[in-house]
């Protein structure tokens, strides 16, 4: 049984025997009031978009979904395409279905495919992914790991901030819960 705090985008879970994706998802709590999460939740087998607010210690029963091993092929027109590793079958995604995942998928990337009744619903990465940085200040001499940090655009799109004594080209481990940079990667 999932409880609050487990209320996160891309869980699939089931109300009243109906299974639903959380596309989004904000902690709340109210002066002396109990915590509360509002979702919005997308209906699996009608793909209708309902909001639902859980509250304090209530508890929610995940749905029963499978995974598969994917590859990311690539973007475009609001779309992620993705090839299933064992068939070779190709299918694509809304990039709102998979919320915030978009962010950390490059070309050639494998993940794992979230399935209900044989279809794709959702992505669910590793905890980290390594990514290339392609866009930052240089770094000047005497700048330290412990120093300050700057922002860099990685190859996904995403914008961290990095330690001041990296540069473009460098690969870098990155936390997908977070979205912060983690270390260098050698």
């Amino acid at each position: 049984m999932y409880v609050l705090t487990d209320l996160k985008p891309g869980r699939a879970i089931q109300m009243d025997g109906v299974p639903y994706l959380i596309v989004s998802s904000q902690f709340g709590r109210k002066s002396q009031s109990k915590a509360n999460m509002q979702c919005k939740l997308k209906n699996l087998k009608t793909g209708a978009i309902v909001a639902h607010n859980f509250q304090g210690s209530e508890k929610v029963e995940p749905a029963d979904v499978g995974f598969r091993r994917v590859q990311f092929l690539y973007k475009g027109n609001g779309n992620c395409t993705f090839m299933d590793l064992s068939s070779y079958d190709q299918f694509e995604l809304n990039e709102e279905t998979i919320a915030d995942a978009k962010e950390y998928l490059v070309e050639g990337q494998e993940c794992d495919a979230m399935v209900f009744d044989d279809q794709p619903i959702g992505i669910q990465l590793p905890s980290t992914v390594n990514l290339k940085i392609v866009e930052t200040i240089p770094g000047v001499k005497g700048d330290t790991a412990t120093g300050g940090t700057k922002p860099a655009t990685l190859e996904s799109g995403l914008v961290v901030n990095v330690p001041l004594f990296l540069s473009e080209g460098t690969v870098v481990k990155i936390n997908t819960e977070t979205g912060m940079y983690m270390s260098k990667v050698e």
